[in-house]
């Protein structure tokens, strides 16, 4: 019998920059990335299913077992802790602040149920990351720096829409950025992408990815220039559009320029009315368009990623 732990980060006690406000209002989010995991592994009947939780967070599903970490105990402490009692480890947290990192590490490769560190540390720099896919000939928002009218900056290891901020010209971002560098964050500016944000969901193993689905972000931007992420539409383009050919030629090119993407990763892009698919970024991690995915497929992904995990390890 199989043994896994589901760690979802905000549902199992972790605050998003320390803010109790911030966290609380993203933990909707994080449990129902939880809860989804969580069913999907019920369904392929794997074993025991062990799930993080927090006084803060619903009740886990039916059927498994809820465990908190002790009081002031460390995310990446709790999660070595039941890694030791557990055969897999399925966790979800941000980049930022090497948490996800933190998590791999702390659980170790054999049990780990995603990326590997490289493809995680990557990912864990906006700049990082689109400088890779840059080299792989990939579009980024690096290529219409001549044409843009807007620009955006974000945390180098932001995750979603968190401190992202949109400016009219360069010069005002520029001085974002320096603000934001000066109080020691890491701060990125790009281009803004105009166009329709949307996002990939991969299947990946060893440089090559299944395109799962095409997914429509509702991003939205306020009168002082501050993103918002609203939430996702799932599997928007359907497999006779156009589009669709060219969006798994990308998966394809982002797997093999980070082939330690593993299980399921996202890409987020924005498709540009001339120059069709412009990276933003590569999550190394589960993401919100995960939930309703198997459903709306007609699969069971927990059991792929599962049986892809241990091809890989015994390839």
């Amino acid at each position: 019998m199989t043994r896994v732990f589901v760690y979802e980060y905000l549902s199992g006690g972790g605050l998003v920059d320390g803010d109790p406000a911030a966290s609380a209002t993203l933990l909707p989010m994080g449990q129902a990335m939880r809860d989804a995991i969580v069913r999907d592994l019920l369904r392929a009947n794997l074993g025991a299913v062990t799930v993080a939780t927090c006084a803060a967070a619903g009740p886990v599903p039916a059927g498994t077992q809820a465990v908190c970490a002790a009081p002031g105990e460390a995310p990446e402490v709790f999660v070595a802790r039941q890694a030791a009692r557990h055969d897999l480890v399925w966790a979800v947290a941000p980049e930022s602040d090497g948490l996800l990192a933190a998590m791999q590490a702390a659980v170790g490769r054999t049990r780990w149920l995603g990326c590997d560190a490289a493809a995680i540390a990557l990912a864990s720099s906006k700049g990082a990351t689109l400088a890779r896919l840059r080299a792989h000939g990939i579009a980024t928002p690096h290529d219409l720096a001549d044409e843009a009218s807007r620009w955006v900056v974000k945390p180098d290891d932001g995750a979603g829409a968190v401190a992202t901020q949109v400016w009219t010209s360069r010069a005002a971002a520029a001085a974002d950025a320096r603000r934001r560098e000066n109080v020691g964050a890491a701060a990125w500016l790009e281009p803004w992408v105009d166009g329709e944000p949307m996002s990939l969901s991969l299947l990946a193993r060893a440089g090559h990815a299944e395109l799962l689905s095409v997914n429509r972000q509702r991003i939205a931007v306020d009168g002082d220039g501050l993103v918002r992420y609203d939430g996702v539409d799932l599997d928007c383009v359907s497999p006779n559009d156009p589009r669709r050919a060219v969006l798994a030629a990308l998966a394809g090119r982002v797997a093999a320029a980070i082939p330690g993407l593993s299980g399921f990763a996202g890409v987020d892009f924005v498709w540009h009315p001339a120059r069709g698919p412009v990276a933003i970024e590569v999550n190394p991690r589960t993401t919100c368009a995960f939930v309703g995915l198997s459903e709306r497929l007609g699969r069971c992904l927990a059991a792929d990623i599962v049986a892809a995990r241990r091809e890989t390890l015994h390839a």
